[in-house]
């Protein structure tokens, strides 16, 4: 059986939900991946189960399921170096006055809501839809106070990369430990500027959280390709922490070799970018390979598109892209292919 394919639904933040819901299953998608944003889930409603309830009714009356909701944004926050970038994007009571350690403590008390919030969604799922493949889960980002000394230059001391992920881990521990009590999974998604984005410093930030049982992966392969790092090796790595996956593509050398994989300060589709992300099929991920690893492990959750590509109309980029992965995604086979060569079998 293939996996549910869903969207994501933070490229499309500026739609309300229940425009949004007919134009997913119009593009061929069978649930969302919700973000938790004011026009599809406001978290200041979210106590209310009458609006929970109203989620799913715009999701059943367009065959939608869900089977994890986003709060990247939130995440964030728990560990950055908070700025004005952060006030951009961030709602006003987590804001508040912009104190940065406010700021923080405030975000992490958000994610401890939204273990809850998502318990609560999920447990009320409509019994016209099929039940999840995976437990209820929250995908998202952890924010880092140490992406600064990436280059390590000035000379980044052991100590000063250290105490990055253990303040990560004083943090994020008693965020998880909500997460197991509400029986809900956070899945980061190993990211630049996140406290993981590679396989080294992922295997770091799992070790330094104690292997918590509710940390893992919101597998995307297009945060690694253009690093240089093995997007497949990931799969088989970390497969016990898969918990939940991305599909989007990402293309690198194309540029014209004015701005590397730094990329120069320049903005996304500046011919000079050495990588750019793009609609699936049009990057240089192979696809195929992922999906044979994501087969040997078992995972058998959503396969969910973030669709990103700045050159391309979005509805048809969507569209191609739900078409795309369900050529893709085949069930892994349960039997050996030559077994019927064995005279028992005939």
């Amino acid at each position: 059986m293939a996996r549910p394919l869903t969207i994501f639904t933070g490229q499309w933040a500026d739609m309300k939900l229940e425009d949004l819901a007919p134009l997913a299953k119009n593009m061929g998608y069978e649930g969302l991946e919700i973000a938790l944003t004011a026009n599809h889930f406001d978290m200041t409603k979210a106590d209310d189960k009458d609006y929970l309830k109203s989620r799913w009714d715009i999701l059943a009356a367009n065959g939608l399921n869900c089977f994890a909701l986003s709060n990247h944004l939130v995440g964030q926050c728990v560990c950055d170096n908070i700025d004005s970038r952060h006030k951009a994007m961030m709602q006003d009571y987590i804001w508040g006055d912009g104190d940065p350690e406010g700021v923080r403590q405030r975000a992490a008390a958000e994610m401890v809501k939204t273990a809850s919030i998502c318990k609560t969604f999920m447990e009320m799922r409509p019994e016209t839809l099929a039940e999840s493949p995976i437990p209820p889960t929250v995908t998202g980002f952890t924010g880092s106070s140490i992406w600064q000394y990436l280059y390590s230059f000035p000379p980044a001391s052991k100590e000063m990369i250290e105490a990055g992920y253990e303040d990560f881990a004083k943090r994020w521990k008693p965020i998880l430990d909500v997460f197991d009590e509400q029986g809900v999974n956070f899945a980061l998604e190993v990211h630049p500027t996140e406290i993981a984005f590679d396989i080294a410093s992922a295997e770091r930030a799992l070790k330094a959280i104690g292997g918590h049982k509710r940390f893992g992966f919101n597998y995307d392969p297009s945060h690694f390709g253009y690093q240089g790092v093995n997007y497949v090796k990931f799969i088989r790595k970390f497969s016990d922490r898969i918990f939940h996956v991305h599909m989007k593509d990402v293309w690198w050398g194309h540029g014209n070799g004015e701005a590397g994989v730094f990329g120069g300060h320049t903005e996304f589709c500046d011919p000079r970018r050495y990588w750019d992300f793009r609609s699936i099929g049009h990057g240089d991920i192979n696809f195929e390979e992922i999906i044979v690893a994501l087969n040997d492990i078992g995972y058998n959750g959503p396969l969910s598109v973030e669709w990103e590509d700045g050159r391309m109309d979005r509805v048809h980029g969507a569209t191609e892209s739900a078409g795309r992965v369900r050529a893709f995604d085949f069930p892994r086979s349960e039997i050996a292919f030559d077994s019927a060569f064995d005279t028992s079998n005939q």
